[in-house]
């Protein structure tokens, strides 16, 4: 039977004065006990041994324990409090520290004045219903613990710290206002569920040093910095959860691998999905929604997988930068004000049964020879600018892609290649495909119909090898060659009952060319003549025939004779002059001029 022990400053007939007195009694008896306490302020530490059971009488909160620094309650056994409002300042171990054993709080409120809330120290077990902790952390280190519908409030630290292989559930509560994590995992195990976490300073959800973290059905709104991240290699799921104005919703980093299932990230500052420094992850059935930056970012060698996504609103949809990979399927990106894709700096991405819809540009490659991307089984519809566009030195490959409605279909330039496969473009107010610069196209059965203007181009020093190829109803010209543009087209048909099939310099060898339409070679015109100036020699104001110049040489001898001597000839006269002039080189000139200039 529990032995019951009356507590209250006013006394009493078998009362306690104070709490301390009545549990040294308890203890000294050595069986279960029940401590009951009046309401008023007891200044005083408490330390429980064995199973006791502190409760407040009247409402919650009408017993407050404090003290001026330190823990206010120390509990080694089988130990549950109800109703108390403890309050401690300074206290490193905690207002609560459970040393040993089992430790229930039931309506109880923590405030921790610099310190910590409550302590399950290793081995021990401390479960939280229904109770508030207010400035202080509350620590579980190599223990076990399950909190329900709690409430933690301005955390001067982390809210709710697991840590040294703790196992900790966490029902149904509420964090506001930390000023680092919410919830931070480290090295341990934790399972959130039907949690509202608002206002930290740095993640709300933080799962760091391995640890395994599940969320599920939590919201986290109004953060500071990311919504959830997993960082050095931990693990876990993320299921049926929300996360609205973070800077990220989730971030993923230094090898973490989460699964991430039915999430939506709303209204994120810079990113919805965030995966870099070798994170990978696995996204599935996702929405994210108006990301001021990006939707999905892979970044620094990220490598997620992401699958049946949808972006919406937002900038950019999906990018994948500095050496990052991604592996994307069944994603619907569209509303944007940027690019749908893009593929830069030596990234590789492979993107199947994709939608894009009212995007400036579908996909976009820049970088050099490393940047690679395959788009597989793809719409591309109502684009402003291009669906796709291969720049620098990547390179692309398009099977099974159809675009529509747009300014160009498939563009690549520079030094980039393009590979296209059993795609098409329509109804584009400029071409259908277009390579410029030092740029390779490379198509194979690439239909082109409705182009305003051309079918296919070519420009700059751009090499086409183009086959098996269509281009219907194209308004100007099926396929324009222009510059030093070269090639091969064979086995293709331009149909069409306007403009020209083909339009070409003469570079391109055309094979097997299947059209009603005319061919129009057109013919490089002949360089301009070379003009040499010398700007340093003489000036003539009249006519000069039959002369003889020299200028710029070091010694010049000139001699003048008389017509009629010698037999009408010229002979020297008495006079030689000779000049010196500071020059590096002889020159002559043999000039015929009637007139006279500069």
């Amino acid at each position: 039977m529990v032995k019951r022990y009356l507590v209250s400053p006013r006394g009493g007939r078998g009362a306690h004065p104070d709490i301390g007195s009545a549990l040294r009694a308890a203890s000294a008896r050595g069986r279960p006990a029940r401590v009951e306490i009046a309401p008023g302020r007891y200044e005083e530490s408490l330390t429980v041994r064995g199973e006791i059971e502190l409760t407040a009488l009247g409402d919650a909160g009408s017993v407050v324990v404090t003290r001026p620094r330190g823990t206010v309650l120390d509990v080694s056994g089988s130990v549950v409090v109800r109703g108390l409002v403890l309050v401690g300042r300074d206290a490193d171990a905690g207002v609560v520290d459970c040393h040993a054993g089992a430790l229930t709080l039931d309506r109880v409120e923590i405030r921790a004045h610099n310190g910590v809330c409550a302590h399950a120290r290793p081995g021990t077990s401390m479960t939280l219903t229904d109770s508030g902790f207010r400035y202080g952390r509350t620590v579980f280190a190599g223990s076990s613990g399950r909190v329900e519908r709690c409430l933690f409030t301005a955390a001067a630290d982390n809210a709710v710290a697991v840590i040294e292989s703790a196992r900790v559930t966490v029902l149904d509560s509420r964090i506001d206002g930390s000023r680092i994590h919410g919830v931070r995992v480290s090295d341990a195990w934790a399972h959130l569920s039907g949690c509202d976490l608002t206002g930290t300073e740095k993640a709300a959800v933080m799962a760091d040093t391995q640890a395994e973290l599940t969320v599920e059905g939590c919201t986290v709104h109004g953060v500071h910095m990311a919504g959830l991240a997993f960082v050095e290699q931990s693990r876990g799921a993320v299921r049926g959860t929300r996360v609205t104005d973070a800077e990220n919703g989730i971030l993923v980093a230094s090898g973490a691998d989460p699964s991430v299932h039915g999430c939506v990230f709303a209204d994120c500052r810079d990113t919805g999905i965030h995966v870099q420094d070798s994170g990978r992850g696995t996204f599935e059935d996702c929405e994210i929604l108006g990301a001021g930056n990006v939707g999905v970012l892979s970044t620094r060698g990220g490598a997620p997988q992401v699958t049946g996504c949808r972006v919406s609103g937002g900038n950019v949809g999906v990018a994948v930068t500095e050496k990052a990979r991604g592996r994307f399927s069944r994603l619907d990106v569209r509303d944007l004000t940027g690019i749908a894709l893009r593929v830069w700096d030596e990234s590789k991405a492979g993107f199947t049964q994709v939608r894009v819809e009212r995007c400036p540009f579908g996909l976009e490659t820049r970088g050099n020879g490393g940047t690679t991307a395959e788009l597989t089984d793809a719409r591309l519809l109502d684009f402003d600018m291009a669906a796709v566009a291969a720049v620098g030195q990547s390179r692309m490959t398009l099977k099974g892609v159809s675009a529509e409605r747009g300014l160009l279909g498939f563009g690549v330039g520079e030094e980039a290649q393009l590979h296209v496969h059993d795609s098409e473009v329509s109804a584009v107010s400029t071409g259908g495909a277009l390579a410029f610069g030092t740029a390779r196209l490379v198509a194979r059965n690439l239909t082109v119909t409705g182009a305003e203007s051309y079918g296919l181009c070519g420009t700059g020093s751009a090499y086409l090898d183009v086959a098996d190829s269509r281009f219907d109803d194209c308004a100007a010209t099926g396929l324009r060659f222009d510059d030093a543009c070269g090639g091969r087209l064979a086995d293709c048909d331009v149909t069409g009952t306007t403009g020209l099939a083909v339009q070409h310099n003469g570079r391109v060898k055309l094979v097997g060319l299947r059209t009603s339409l005319p061919v129009r070679e057109i013919t490089e015109p002949a360089p301009p003549p070379t003009v040499v100036n010398h700007y340093h020699g003489p000036v003539f104001v009249e006519a000069v025939h039959s002369a003889q110049l020299a200028w710029n040489n070091t010694n010049v001898v000139q001699r003048q004779g008389t017509a009629g001597e010698h037999g009408g000839r010229s002979t020297p006269s008495a006079q030689d002059t000779q000049s010196h002039q500071n020059a590096q080189s002889a020159q002559s000139a043999q000039s015929d001029k009637d007139g006279a200039g500069r």
